[in-house]
């Protein structure tokens, strides 16, 4: 019998998904008091500022940083690689470099850079696994940082070893700041949670993202 080929959106998820065994979402921080500060940042900046981030399949950390205060605009992308290979079907083989990453136009005047590593950190993606978020196993499902400047490098570097410090996983936090271009995604994949809210990749894995933001930093929630 002819094996008949998944639509797109199907396959998309097939490969989102993986074949690992599913794990259970780690907990939030029981005080969000004592999970640790961000560290403070130079006064004074001005306009909009842009911060690329990877925690894993896209769509959830998508979703996540929509809903936080002062974030303008995110959009799922490649980072890491080059252009040529910027495409979903190419990432997929594990062989371009890419990390399946977000970019994130965010207000300096209403929420900083260091606060947006904090909602990553603490509820966007368990930061202590390595190339992997729980059923998706490779390279592009990797913790990574990508600074957009020297500063936020600063802010990057000084906060994972803060975190280190205060022991904030039981764990050692394997997120790698590193650099490279971002690439838009296909745009099949752009808001692919607001848009399929009851799809069950979403449902299992990244809507208990939202639900630990609005819980754990309710000041941050919109």
């Amino acid at each position: 019998m002819p094996i008949r080929p998944l639509p797109l959106v199907a396959l998309t998820a097939a490969l989102c998904l993986g074949a690992a065994a599913v794990a259970a979402w780690p907990e939030t921080p029981a005080n969000a008091a004592a999970f640790p500060a961000p560290p403070a940042e130079k006064p004074g900046i001005k306009g909009d500022q842009v911060a690329v981030l990877a925690g894993g399949c896209f769509w959830g950390i998508e979703g996540l940083f929509e809903h936080v205060r002062g974030v303008k605009s995110v959009t799922a992308g490649y980072a890491g690689g080059v252009k040529a290979d910027a495409t979903y079907r190419a990432v997929s083989t594990e062989k371009t470099g890419h990390a399946e990453a977000v970019r994130v136009v965010y207000d300096p005047s209403q929420v900083s850079y260091g606060t947006l590593l904090k909602v990553f950190f603490s509820v966007g993606h368990d930061p202590t696994q390595v190339n992997r978020q729980f059923p998706d196993v490779g390279p592009s499902y990797r913790s990574a940082i990508f600074p957009q400047n020297s500063a936020q490098r600063e802010v990057a570097a000084s906060y994972i070893a803060a975190l280190g410090k205060a022991q904030a996983f039981s764990k050692p936090i394997a997120t790698k700041i590193e650099t490279g271009a971002f690439y838009p995604a296909e745009s099949y994949h752009q808001d692919f949670l607001r848009r399929n809210p009851d799809n069950g990749y979403i449902r299992r894995y990244d809507a208990p993202k939202l639900a630990a933001l609005r819980t754990t930093w309710p000041a941050l929630y919109r």
